[in-house]
C-alpha cells in the first residue's frame, strides 16, 4: 500500500459512516483521485475500495491538503496524518476536508455554476438559484453519510459509500420536487465509477433545501414516551405529550408521497411468481439471522407461517417506487407539517436494488416498527424496564394505530385490508433488527426479538 492508503486504513474503521465496523480489513486502495481543488489547501475526490472478507467496498473520502503545521487547530479532528501525495515531491498534512469550509464553499459555488473540474461534474436543477459566500458547518448524528448546512439555505449530503449509478435520493427527490412533503433539490455532484469496464456517471453528493425550522421525528417521539413515562397511570391519550395526532398526519402525509412518486415514476404490480420469490428472499434472511442469533429460532416456525401465507396472496399487490428505509429518523417537522427525507434507501444495497419497485406497505411496516423503537429504546438498562414495558406498548399501539388511520385517510391501501401483507413486510423489517442489533448494539437485541414475540401472539 501506498503511504496514503497505509493511512487511510487506519482512518476510515473509526468513523462513524464506515459500514464494516468489527470486520478485519484486508487492503485499502485508492481506485480514483480526483482533483476538485488543486494546490495548497487543496481538495480531491478519492474512490477507496475497502476489501473485507473478499468483498470490496467503494467509500467517498474529500481529501484535504495543507503543509506541514498548517493545519488550523479547529480542524485537528480531521487530521489523517502526513504524507506525500502523488505529484507533490514533498510531504503533507491530509485530512476530511468535508469539515475546512474554506474548501467546501467552493463546492457550493461550483454547483451554482454548473461547473466541470477535471471529471467531476457539478450540476444545478434549472430553474434554480443559488446563492454563494456561505459557510459550512457539518450535521452532527449521521451515520451513513456526510452532510453540510450552508447557513440557513442548503444542505449538501455526500454519500460515503458509493454504487455505480444514480442515487435513489436525488432520483426520487428530482421526481418529487414541488411536492410540499419533501425538501425542494437545487443540484448534484457528480463522476464516473467503473462498473464491469463501463464509466457509469455516480451521484457523489445532493443538494438541498435546508429546513432550518425542522424537528426530528424520532426526537419529538422521545419527548411524548418521557412525558407519558413520567405519569404511566395515565393512558396515552391522556398524556400531555400525545403524539397520536402527529402520528396520524405523518401516516397522511406519507400517503400523499407513495401518490406522487406513483404518479410520477413507473409502477407495476408483483405476478404470483414474484411473491414467491419476495417471500423466499424473507426465508432466506431469516434463516441467516437464526445462524447468527440463535435466541430467533423459537419464533421460527410463526415467522415461516407468515411468509408462506404471504406467498399465497391471491389479490394482485401494486408495486412502486418507495421510500425504501423509513422510519422516525428519515421525518422532520416543520412550521407547516412533516417532510420525509433520505430517499436512498438502505445504503449497503446497491443501486440496482434499491430501485427495484416494491409495495407501499414496506415503507408503513418499517414506521410501525420506528414505533416500537421509539416506545422501547429508553427503558433498556433502566431498573423500571420490566414495569414500564405494558406502557411503552400502549404507546406504541396508538401511534402505530393512528399513522396506518392517516395513511388510509391520505388516500393509501388501507393497511387493516393488507393485514398479510403487512405482517410479512414487518417481520422481515425486525428479522433485519435482529442482525443488526446483534451486530452492532446487542444490549438493544431484546426490543425486535419481543416486538417479533408480541407479532406472533398476536398473529391469527
Amino acid at each position: 500500500m501506498t503511504q496514503l492508503e497505509e493511512l487511510l486504513a487506519g482512518w476510515i474503521p473509526r468513523q462513524r459512516w464506515f459500514a464494516g465496523k468489527g470486520i478485519p480489513i484486508e487492503k485499502v486502495v485508492v481506485e480514483a483521485e480526483h482533483s476538485v481543488v488543486p494546490g495548497e489547501p487543496g481538495m480531491r475526490v478519492l474512490v477507496v475500495d475497502v476489501g473485507q472478507r473478499g468483498s470490496i467496498s467503494r467509500y467517498q473520502v474529500l481529501l484535504g491538503s495543507r503543509p506541514p503545521g498548517t493545519l488550523r487547530e479547529e480542524l485537528t479532528h480531521a487530521a489523517i496524518g502526513v504524507c506525500e501525495l502523488p505529484g507533490h515531491g514533498t510531504a503533507c498534512t491530509v485530512y476530511d476536508a468535508a469539515h475546512d469550509p474554506e474548501l467546501t464553499g467552493l463546492l457550493l459555488e461550483r454547483i451554482a455554476v454548473g461547473a466541470v473540474s477535471g471529471s467531476v461534474r457539478f450540476h444545478r436543477l434549472p430553474g434554480t438559484a443559488i446563492r454563494t459566500g456561505l459557510r459550512s458547518l457539518v450535521l452532527t448524528g449521521e451515520q451513513s453519510n456526510t452532510s453540510l448546512v450552508y447557513g440557513e439555505d442548503y444542505v449538501l449530503k455526500t454519500f460515503r459509500r458509493l454504487w455505480p449509478g444514480r442515487n435513489p435520493d436525488l432520483e426520487l427527490t428530482s421526481a418529487l420536487s414541488g411536492c410540499p412533503f419533501v425538501a425542494r433539490p437545487h443540484g448534484w455532484i457528480e463522476a464516473d465509477l467503473t462498473d464491469d469496464g463501463q464509466a457509469v456517471p455516480t451521484t457523489l453528493a445532493m443538494l438541498q433545501q435546508y429546513l432550518r425550522s425542522a424537528t426530528d421525528g424520532w426526537a419529538l417521539a422521545a419527548i411524548s414516551v418521557r412525558d407519558l413515562y413520567a405519569a404511566p397511570d395515565i393512558a396515552p391519550g391522556e398524556a400531555g405529550g400525545d403524539f397520536a395526532g402527529e402520528a396520524e398526519r405523518l401516516g397522511a402525509a406519507t400517503a400523499s408521497v407513495h401518490r406522487a412518486l406513483a404518479r410520477e415514476l413507473p409502477t407495476d404490480v408483483l405476478t404470483p411468481r414474484g411473491l414467491r420469490e419476495l417471500a423466499g428472499s424473507m426465508l432466506d434472511r431469516l434463516r441467516l439471522a437464526i445462524s447468527e442469533v440463535p435466541e430467533l429460532a423459537p419464533y421460527a416456525g410463526a415467522l415461516r407461517t407468515a411468509y408462506e401465507a404471504f406467498a399465497r396472496v391471491e389479490e394482485p399487490l401494486p408495486v412502486q417506487r418507495v421510500h425504501g428505509d423509513y422510519h422516525l429518523g428519515q421525518v422532520v417537522r416543520t412550521d407547516s407539517g412533516w417532510v420525509l427525507l433520505d430517499f436512498e434507501g438502505e445504503p449497503a444495497a446497491p443501486v440496482g436494488e434499491r430501485q427495484r419497485p416494491s409495495s407501499p406497505l414496506r415503507d408503513v411496516a418499517g414506521m410501525l416498527r420506528s414505533f416500537d423503537y421509539a416506545a422501547r429504546h429508553q427503558l433498556i438498562g433502566k431498573a423500571c424496564e420490566k414495569s414500564l414495558a405494558p406502557v411503552a406498548r400502549a404507546w406504541a399501539r396508538r401511534n402505530r394505530e393512528a399513522f396506518c388511520l392517516g395513511y388510509a385517510f391520505g388516500g393509501g391501501v388501507n393497511p387493516e385490508k393488507y393485514q398479510t401483507v403487512l405482517r410479512a413486510f414487518e417481520y422481515d423489517k425486525a428479522v433485519y433488527e435482529v442482525m443488526y442489533e446483534a451486530r452492532n448494539r446487542p444490549s438493544w437485541l431484546r426490543i425486535p426479538l419481543e416486538s417479533i414475540a408480541a407479532l406472533a401472539g398476536a398473529a391469527p
